[in-house]
């Protein structure tokens, strides 16, 4: 998908739009990849003199992926309607994200309760060919008021 299509997906827009580019779709995963310049406005402060991607935000790159994902999934269904986390669990994170590096989020639907979809999703970071974070997390679709 290109940068074009991801937002007509999703409501994310720059500068916290957190995917690059959709490199796999299948029935109930996606995979998506993302590079950061070092030029992101968080590591000017996170940390100044060692920056590194703040895990709370490869947690949201991974869930605007699922986001994107079911916007696919369940076409106009999604319409007018915003993705909305409604938890996190389980969130491990094993390895750091340094500026240059691209991570790919994947992520898998696991169960879908009604208006509750409950996902996985794994963050690596390829530039050093290691899992970077990893953790379950549940949204819904909201009506913007």
């Amino acid at each position: 998908m290109s940068s074009e299509e991801i937002t007509n997906a999703i409501p994310h827009r720059p500068p916290f739009l957190l995917i690059d580019e959709v490199t796999e779709r299948g029935e109930n995963t996606i995979t998506c990849t993302k590079t950061f310049s070092g030029d992101e406005f968080w590591f000017a402060g996170h940390y100044p003199d060692f920056p590194i991607m703040p895990g709370v935000l490869l947690c949201e790159g991974a869930m605007q992926a699922g986001a994107v994902m079911l916007s696919g999934m369940l076409g106009s269904e999604t319409d007018g309607k915003v993705p909305v986390a409604t938890r996190a669990n389980n969130v491990q994170f094993r390895q750091m994200v340094r500026p240059g590096d691209t991570v790919e989020y994947t992520v898998e639907l696991t169960e879908r309760l009604a208006d509750a979809f409950f996902m996985k999703a794994k963050v690596t970071n390829i530039t050093a060919g290691r899992l970077a974070c990893r953790f379950e997390f549940a949204c819904t679709l909201a009506e913007p008021q």
